[in-house]
């Protein structure tokens, strides 16, 4: 049979395949595999869509998927571009204006859009101020919608007419929503909408006048890419394209958060079921060892004979990981259905890549883990025909562990792309596995002169673990594993969503309150606490542009699209504070203290402008504030909790530096529902105040969270069957020794109750032992994840202590159902097949 063609190779393969479909080491590599792959497409698919769904969501706050703006009208090349591409285009021109009314004026900013707006979100009005809200399409021709702090500020209702410029409109509804401004904190003026045929009648757009023109686009990302593609190189300066991708930070952060934890989780599902796969290839080699060598008999070649074997497993895993792809795939839909109410009505499909990344993860499962093993068939010697004594000389442990050790990293690389992460659980786990797995085996060899005095169903059954120490050990860091993964993921799963959670709380705040005069400061912040239970401090607010770093244009030293550049191009809000806010952490230099001393006045700077614009501590930065320029040296760099709702600025300046400029104030605080007529009064009290809502953002934040506290519930149901399916190969592999030393006590008069006795101790101790090895574990683990890669507080779990007491009753049930096969085969013939 030696040059056995590869046909006939595949067909003895298949063969052998299906007779031994039956093996119970083949089916538990068959389910580890099915989870690992499923797992792993599930939340590949969810991931991928789910961050679709929301980037779907998330251009609501532009009214679009893309938009061009700009101080200039768009060019009719630029225009053509996007109709000749089949884009959906809505047009807005916005302003700011008087409007005049026969009760006063009132500076308002002003929106002319036509009827095509919004291409994303929808507008909400309502018939009064303060009544309920309803969608629908904005206002026509002779129309106009206006902000209820409009309607109070200058006395108005329904039907009354304004004068914008030379224009005379009808006030018909109250302008609740508007989809593109969810994030625009910083607009002064009440918002009017108008309609965009109107605008030439009111004469306000002049040459030369303060206007912002926007482009709203709307299609598929390959097409708005070709369109962004063919009007980037005429760009003008002052314009600039923008997309949900730089939308506002607080989406961003919780999004990138929930796939954080999902990779987690499923590389812990994926991690558990290689451990499966391992141990199952191990039981696989070790059963295939005389049918190796009667091939090897047979004329085959040691190749040849590796090779049979590799596709026998090869087949079985090619068709684990197309089952496990599909299982996933329905495992998603079935998520998405549960998620319906949450998430847009339209969910991309994700496409091919999260299947074809979840199958190549189980084929580097079974590549890592279960090839080196395996290797063993190719080198048993044929004369085991006759003397089964013979084994094959074991391979290269570097070759066995490293082989699993690469798969393992390939796989922690592709799940989370996180090397903080991958580092912490990679050094974390091997921490864990040699120190408790040593102390576990000095534990069991201290247990044998306790033995003597030891019923006997508990001399049996520890002489089981004692007689294979390190086997025991290997099977405790196993079923450890299993316990310690799943109470990480439900130990993070609490604990950071209740984090998150607390940076989000019930009574976050929903209003920003803007432009509060200084000689209105104190009676205003006196009516915010008594009308908010959360109300911010009162920050000041003057608006400066920053010019120059250490001399140097700030232009030249930008690169094209960052967010330094985009900065540079507009008013920061500055401010100065003598205590750094609650929602910032210094992460370079020092707050102002005492001994500052400097030819300059100090600057902290928000740490990602700072490296965006090159900027390090001690350089010079420039400012122009209302044409003076006022120059100040950086002396701290701070993290910013952008999504905590509380004021956040990019510049806090020394207290004093700019006390003698125009100044602002500005707050955020929380108003409870059913407040309108609080929130009327204190409009009323306080004309001038700009009162802006946030609660349309706040709500898609907590929704985002809900997600994705149902996807990590979700999840968890693949990390159990991944332990699982570790639990029974670890019982796989010593099943067959089970039943021969079964059928030997039964033979020589033991009872069957006295062997499950046995049984019981010897798990019971095991599963306890586990349960200690995986409190440990989960402590060290979470506490390296917590410091260096969430960056959260750490604390003991004391919960973690009844893991030995689950670990028991757990392994004691599982081994007894696992092992059952020892208890019934008959002794007659298995000492006649030994």
């Amino acid at each position: 049979m030696r040059g056995l063609p590869l046909s006939r190779l595949i067909a003895l393969a298949c063969r052998q395949l299906l007779r031994d479909t039956r093996a119970g080491e083949m089916r538990v590599l068959f389910f580890a595999l099915l989870v690992a792959v499923a797992a792993s497409t599930a939340i590949g698919y969810f991931g991928a869509r789910l961050n679709a769904a929301m980037l779907l969501r998330a251009t609501e706050f532009l009214g679009a998927d893309l938009v061009l703006t700009g101080s200039a009208p768009a060019s009719a090349a630029q225009l053509d571009a996007g109709t000749r591409l089949g884009l959906e285009q809505a047009r807005v021109v916005e302003f700011s204006s008087v409007i005049a009314t026969d009760n006063g004026i009132q500076l308002a900013s002003v929106k002319a859009a036509d009827s095509h707006y919004p291409l994303r979100g929808q507008l909400k009005s309502a018939a009064a101020p303060y009544a309920p809200e309803s969608s629908s399409a904005g206002p026509q021709p002779g129309e106009a919608w206006a902000e209820a702090r409009l309607f109070a500020a200058l006395n108005l209702k329904p039907g009354d007419r304004i004068d914008v410029g030379n224009k005379t409109l009808r006030l018909t509804r109250v302008l609740t929503y508007e989809p593109d401004r969810g994030g625009d904190f910083y607009s002064l003026n009440p918002h009017v909408l108008m309609h965009y045929d109107d605008l030439a009648a009111t004469g306000i757009v002049q040459p030369g006048s303060r206007v912002r023109y926007r482009e709203l686009w709307r299609g598929e990302s390959a097409t708005l890419e070709a369109y962004r593609q063919a009007i980037s190189v005429d760009l003008a300066p002052s314009q600039r394209i923008e997309d949900a991708r730089h939308g506002n930070r607080q989406i961003g952060g919780a999004l990138g958060r929930a796939e954080r934890y999902l990779n987690l989780a499923s590389l812990a599902a994926v991690l558990l079921a290689g451990v499966a796969v391992a141990l199952s290839a191990v039981r696989f080699a070790s059963r295939r060892f005389d049918a190796s060598a009667l091939l090897r008999c047979l004329g085959l070649s040691r190749r040849e004979a590796l090779g049979l074997f590799t596709l026998q497993l090869a087949l079985l895993g090619g068709a684990a990981c197309l089952a496990g792809a599909l299982l996933g795939w329905i495992g998603q839909q079935g998520l998405f259905y549960l998620l319906q109410g949450l998430l847009p009505t339209r969910v991309p499909s994700g496409g091919l890549l999260p299947a074809l990344a979840g199958i190549a993860i189980g084929l580097v499962a079974l590549a890592g883990f279960a090839l080196p093993p395996l290797a063993a068939l190719g080198r048993v010697p044929p004369l085991r025909v006759l003397r089964r004594d013979l084994l094959p000389t074991p391979p290269s442990a570097w070759l066995v562990y490293g082989g699993a050790v690469l798969a393992l990293g390939l796989i922690m690389w592709r799940l989370s792309l996180d090397l903080k992460l991958t580092l912490a659980l990679l050094g974390g786990g091997l921490i864990v596995t040699l120190l408790l797995g040593g102390a576990l085996l000095f534990s069991l060899r201290g247990l044998r002169r306790l033995l003597a005095g030891a019923a006997l169903p508990w001399r049996l059954g520890l002489g089981q673990l004692l007689r294979h120490p390190l086997a025991a050990a290997g099977q405790a860091l196993a079923f450890g594993l299993i316990l310690l993964a799943m109470a990480l993921i439900t130990l993070l799963r609490g604990e950071l969503l209740d984090t998150w959670q607390a940076q989000l709380p019930a009574d976050a705040p929903n209003h920003f309150a803007l432009n509060v005069l200084p000689d209105q400061r104190d009676a205003f912040a006196a009516e915010l606490a008594r009308l908010s239970p959360n109300a911010s401090p009162l920050y000041p607010v003057v608006p400066g542009r920053l010019m120059a770093i250490n001399d140097e244009p700030v232009r030249q030293l930008v690169s094209k699209d960052s967010e330094g550049e985009r900065a540079s191009r507009r008013d920061l809000s500055l401010t100065w504070a003598s205590e750094l806010p609650v929602s910032n952490h210094v992460a370079a230099g020092s707050w102002w203290s005492t001994a500052h001393a400097s030819d300059l006045p100090g600057v902290s700077v928000e740490s990602k402008l700072a490296t965006s614009l090159h900027v390090q501590l001690g350089d010079r930065l420039r400012f122009n504030i209302g044409g003076i320029e006022r120059e100040a040296r950086v002396t701290s760099l701070r993290e910013v909790e952008w999504d905590s709702f509380q004021p956040n600025f990019y510049m806090i300046f020394e207290p004093g530096t700019l006390r003698d400029l125009p100044v602002t104030y500005l707050a955020s605080f929380y108003l409870p529902p059913q407040q309108d007529r609080q929130l009327v009064a204190l409009s009323r009290a306080f004309p001038a105040v700009t009162l802006l809502q946030v609660d349309a953002l706040l709500a898609q934040l907590r929704s985002i969270l809900d997600q994705v506290t149902l996807a990590v519930e979700y999840v968890l149901l693949f990390v159990l069957a991944a332990g699982i399916a570790v639990l029974f190969a670890g019982l796989q592999a010593t099943l067959d020794e089970r039943i021969r030393q079964g059928a030997l006590l039964r033979a020589l008069g033991a009872r069957r109750e006295l062997l499950v006795q046995a049984r019981r101790a010897e798990f019971a101790l095991l599963g306890a032992s586990s349960g200690l090895l995986a409190a440990t574990g989960c402590e060290l683990v979470s506490f390296l994840l917590y410091r260096y890669v969430f960056d959260l507080p750490w604390q003991p779990h004391p919960w973690l202590l009844t893991l030995p007491l689950i670990g028991a009753l757990l392994i004691a049930t599982a081994g007894l159902l696992g092992t059952r096969r020892a208890l019934q085969s008959s002794p007659l013939s298995v000492l006649r097949e030994g």
